[in-house]
Order: C-alpha cells, then structure tokens, then sequence
C-alpha cells in the first residue's frame, strides 16, 4: 500500500480487521497526508478547516471527539488521524521516509519500485496516494508583472501584509484565502468566473450536514426545489454583492460551504470581480471591462488527479477510469482510494471504499481472481450515481458523484458479496488482531 494519509489509513484498518498482511509505504515522516501542515509540498494553510462537520466525519467505529468543534481546524483534523493509527495499531506496519517511484505490472504481480532504486514484488498494489498534490495552474493572459503563486505555496495570512491581492478560483479554499486577505492585505479581491451556490456553515445554529441529514431522504430533484429558495433567504442575493447569479442548479457543482465570504463582502472588505480577461504590468483587466491593480495573484485554481506512480493504469490523470472510484477496469490486483470526487466530506467515502476493497481481497485469496464474479463486475458494470442530477460540464465534475447514491449503491454491493463497509470501536492492546507482516 502506497500513502499514510485519511484514505490509507482507512485501507490499513481495513486490511488489518480481516487478517490480510500488509506493508504500507509513506514517503513523508508522519501519518496524515495533506492534513500536516509542515509539509511543504502540501496544500495545507494555517486558517484551513472541515468543511463538513466533525459529528459527520470520523471513520466509522472512531467518531471525532465530542471536545472538537462543530468544524475542526487542520491541527485537531490532524491529530484525529494520528490517534485513529495508534487506536488501530496501524503505525507498526508503516515504513515511513520511503516515496514510490513506479508501479509495473509483472505477469501476475506487481512490482513496486522505490526512489532509492529498491523494487519490491506484491500480489497486490493500492495505491492511496491522495488528489491534492499536482496543482492545477491556468495561464493568465498578458504580461503580468507581480507575483503569482498557486494556493499550494500558500500558508499563512502574513504573506498578504502590505500587499493588494487577489484570489483566483471559487473553491472552498479560495473562499478561505480570501478571508485570509480580507484581514491582512491593503486590498483583497476574489474573481469567479461564474456563480456558485453558498451553503453557510450552520443553519438555525447547527451544522449544515447535520441539519440536512436530518430531515426525509429526498430525492435531490426535490432538494434543489425545496433547498435554492431556503438559501436564497439565508444568504440574500449574490449579485447585490458583485457576485454573478449562480449559472446552474444547487448541487451540481461541489458545494461552497462557507458564511465568511458574504460577510466580507457584505463590509467591503473583499471586492467580487468576474474572470480574467488580461494582464499588463500590475494591472489586472477582468471579463467586464473594469481594472485594478495587484501585487500578487494566487490561483486557488485546484488539483489534477496525478497518479504518477502508475498513471498509465489509471487512466486519465484528471479523472482516473476507476470503477466505483477505485478499481481499474482492465487491472487484477491494482486499487485506488481516495480519488472520488463527491459532494460531501470524504472520510467516510474513503472508509467504505477501504472495506469494499479489503472485503474483495479477502475473496480472492480463497479463489482464482478471474472466477470471482465481482471481477467481471469491474469490467463492466456502469452503474449511475449521478442521483438524478446534472452535474456541470468541466473538468472537475468529470467523474464526480452524488454522495447519496455512491454510498447506497456500495452498500447493495456490499450486501451481495458480505463485505461489511463499517468497523467497529479500536480493540483493547490486550486482545489486538492479528500481526500483519510484509508480503514480497
């Protein structure tokens, strides 16, 4: 297994819970993938939190504390993920410092090679080394004679001091690093080259996740209906603000859960500009003729799902042709997870498909891999998980799935085969499971 991150712990648990020997490999010092801030090749920023509720996230069998907050920041995030491997005892398989540089297929076997030259031969290779590691860098046109940076370089609101500045991208992210500006450059400034949904963070003071999951199971259909109109009231109208009237329907693009955008922009403190039409010197000239100067530019402009360790296996590297999100269609023994892009939080995502993973594993040491017919299933089945929506035609949505119908459709899987998708609580030291070791 490649990555100690949210989505390679989950794997090691579950490949732990059923007996199944294991080696992980980590090429950074620590478990927690992104979510350690002092990586310096990672996405992470100190003002970064949950963008889904602590209440809604945990792995299961090992909810977050109760002494969190309702949004954990990314140092409460962090030690989540270190007490979940010490809980399950999952650091002793870890070979930290180590970082992959291939993965070839070899008849039956894979071969794994390391960057120190070392290569390592595995019946089986699960790949979880995270989507937010290549960024995703537009041009910008003209001559632009200030700083630009994508968001990954960024980390802290003190990089804006003295600075005019603005953020380009509508993500979650970009939101955050624009309240970052707010509070700390000359001026601060977010362009958006459309309209987007804003789903504030607490609605009549809980949750946004935990508020809507506890009304009736609509279908989304019925939820765009019902839901545009209630945040239309929450949040007021966008383009009084200089934001542009949302161009699509809600939950059709990934949700912007944020309420410190509106009311920046509510005092002034951030100004909304369109897209970049182009740049000359420090002067920026967006779609709707108007201008201002900047000193620097960050690209909250994303990540391109990179698997560089075995690209040519996964398929494209801005949507890999994964099944249900990670099974290759045309490759025994290769997995992938946490590359699912979805609209809701994604550690119970990982930990579903950790366990459908390891349920699949388990099967195939007691049977000939082509005999099983859950391999076939990989081949060819295309199942819609779109839960009747019409997700936007770009990049990112290329592959993206309704949280709602993934889930539901692995259970019915998950059933069909008796893979469980759920653990239980950590085990007391004195009755661990089993002693996984290295398999060469």
């Amino acid at each position: 297994m490649i990555g100690a991150g949210p989505a390679g712990l989950a794997m090691a648990r579950a490949l732990s819970e059923r007996g199944i020997e294991y080696r992980q490999l980590e090429r950074h010092t620590e478990v927690g993938g992104i979510w350690d801030v002092r990586r310096t090749d990672g996405p992470m920023y100190e003002s970064a939190h949950f963008i889904s509720s602590r209440t809604l996230s945990g792995f299961s069998g090992y909810p977050m504390p109760d002494s969190y907050p309702d949004y954990p920041g990314h140092r409460q995030v962090l030690g989540y993920l270190q007490s979940f491997a010490d809980a399950y005892s999952l650091t002793r398989n870890i070979e930290f410092g180590v970082e992959v540089s291939s993965v070839r297929k070899n008849a039956d076997s894979w071969v794994v090679t390391r960057s120190d030259g070392l290569s390592e031969t595995y019946e089986s290779v699960v790949v979880c080394t995270g989507s937010q590691w290549y960024p995703n860098i537009p041009d910008i046109p003209g001559d632009f004679t200030g700083e630009v940076r994508h968001s990954q370089t960024y980390s802290h609101p003190s990089e804006f001091t003295g600075r005019r500045v603005l953020v380009v991208g509508a993500g979650n992210s970009a939101c955050d690093i624009a309240c970052d500006g707010a509070r700390n450059a000359v001026s601060a400034s977010i362009s958006m080259r459309r309209g987007y949904w804003f789903i504030p963070k607490h609605i009549l003071g809980v949750p946004a996740d935990v508020f809507a999951s506890k009304g009736p199971r609509l279908p989304r259909r019925v939820q765009q209906v019902l839901t545009q109109p209630l945040l239309r009231l929450l949040t007021g109208d966008p383009e009084r603000l200089g934001l542009q009237k949302p161009d699509h329907r809600l939950f059709e693009t990934a949700p912007l859960i944020n309420s410190l955008l509106l009311h920046h922009l509510q005092h002034g403190d951030i100004t909304a500009r369109p897209g970049i039409r182009d740049a000359k010197g420090k002067t920026v000239r967006f779609t709707d003729g108007t201008t201002d100067d900047f000193d620097l530019i960050i690209l909250a402009t994303g990540y391109r799902h990179r698997v560089p360790v075995a690209q040519e296996f996964f398929g494209d590297e801005q949507h890999p042709d994964l099944y249900l999100s990670c099974f290759p269609r045309e490759c025994q023994g290769l997995f992938g997870v946490g590359f699912i892009e979805a609209n809701t939080g994604a550690f119970h995502l990982f930990d579903a498909q950790a366990h459908l993973v390891a349920g699949y594993l388990d099967d195939l040491g007691k049977r000939q891999p082509l005999a099983h017919p859950f391999t076939e299933r990989i081949r060819n089945d295309r199942p819609d998980l779109s839960n009747g929506l019409r997700f936007d035609d770009s990049p990112r949505h290329t592959g993206y799935v309704d949280a709602d119908a993934y889930t539901t459709y692995l259970e019915q899987v998950s059933r069909t085969y008796g893979w469980p998708l759920v653990s239980g609580p950590p085990r007391r030291s004195s009755d661990a499971g089993p002693t996984t070791k290295a398999v060469r």
